[in-house]
């Protein structure tokens, strides 16, 4: 049984978006050098910058492929325009260098440049240093061999399963719906017990939910990226409209969710600020952040989702019931408990979608 987990375990490795990035890398490469002594001319004397090319145009999407290679070639071409300047005013000279370099680092640095920009002063500085009297010449194979190498690169991320990470976002997207609800779930746990809980991490996780928010944000932006000019995304449920609904629903959840959680944590542990809470309501309350919970982890696509957002707003509307009875206990009391449930019910809204009305309160 190990042996299997262990093979299973390698397979999923080498299967991994990130494995085969490295083997598309390491064709193109070689398909670049290959073709580089069959150009004509002078490029032929420099086949080194073809694998160059090849390895700074394989990026993780086709649109960042294409714009880091337009951006690239934008700066050696920048860079070749220096060098030949100085080469027209003077000779290569200490001087000469460190202005070229300086230039090259001062137009290298505008934000349009890009990925590009770093290329400037090192190209400009490849010319005067290696090109020497022959820089015509070696500027000519630079750039040749480097756009063989760029073309060959994107050639081999279109062709060979180009990424599409629209998979993998989502399946990040429903990792935080279940940290979510298994956060919603822990102190609602911590709401019954009698002494404060041995655990008190659950009161500082406000930090990692919002950390994992802008993970998932940054998981499906990339998504959509991986989309542009994609032929894999014709075949795929590759509107990622509906993400983005759901990835703004979960974003509101996990902004209301940190206010309860600062809420209970005064209940539980009197701090950062010290509430009460009557013992009668905190039954309730735990079954309300149990029903909210189970609402969380349930997706859009989820059949449940429709049935479990009314029965989280059901055990709500049972601590607003529930209060009512309590009302002899003082606005002290009482006062925290109402911050909670107008946070569950912004949850709630947060959670259902538009088309669905939420239901009617039940009569008193």
């Amino acid at each position: 049984m190990p042996r299997t987990h262990e093979l299973i375990e390698v397979k999923r490795r080498l299967m991994s978006p990130r494995a085969l990035q490295v083997a598309k890398i390491c064709i193109a490469v070689a398909v670049a050098w290959s073709l580089a002594p069959l150009m004509p001319g002078t490029a032929k004397e420099f086949p080194y910058y073809a694998p160059l090319g090849a390895l700074l145009s394989m990026q993780p999407t086709l649109m960042r492929s294409l714009r880091s290679a337009a951006q690239t070639l934008a700066g050696v071409l920048i860079g070749i325009g220096l060098a030949a300047i100085v080469l027209i005013v003077s000779d290569p000279n200490v001087w000469t260098l460190a202005f070229v370099v300086g230039l090259g680092a001062l137009v290298g640095g505008m934000k349009w440049m890009g990925v590009g920009g770093e290329y400037v002063p090192i190209t400009a500085l490849f010319v005067l240093i290696i090109g020497g009297p022959e820089a015509d010449g070696y500027s000519i194979g630079y750039a040749t061999q480097l756009c063989l190498g760029i073309v060959v690169g994107l050639g081999v991320n279109l062709l060979i399963l180009p990424p599409l990470t629209i998979g993998p976002a989502r399946e990040r997207m429903l990792g935080f719906r279940r940290t979510l609800s298994k956060h919603l779930t822990e102190i609602g746990e911590a709401v019954l017990e009698r002494s404060p809980p041995a655990r008190e991490d659950w009161a500082t996780h406000g930090e990692m939910l919002d950390a994992a928010a802008r993970n998932v944000r940054t998981a499906v932006q990339a998504a959509e990226e991986s989309r542009k000019g994609n032929p894999r995304a014709w075949f795929t449920r590759g509107n990622l409209d509906a993400d983005y609904d759901a990835l703004v629903a979960l974003e509101n959840v996990t902004f209301h969710i940190r206010n309860l959680t600062e809420v209970l944590a005064g209940m539980v542990w009197g701090k950062p600020i010290p509430l009460e809470s009557p013992q009668n309501l905190r039954p309730v309350l735990q079954e309300a952040l149990s029903a909210v919970a189970g609402a969380i982890s349930a997706g859009v696509d989820d059949p449940r989702q429709p049935q479990l957002l009314d029965q989280a707003a059901v055990a709500v509307e049972e601590i607003l019931r529930t209060m009512q009875q309590e009302i002899g206990a003082g606005a002290a009391s009482l006062s925290p408990t109402a911050a909670i449930v107008i946070d569950l019910q912004r949850i709630l809204v947060a959670l259902r979608p538009s088309r669905q009305e939420a239901p009617a309160p039940a009569a008193s």
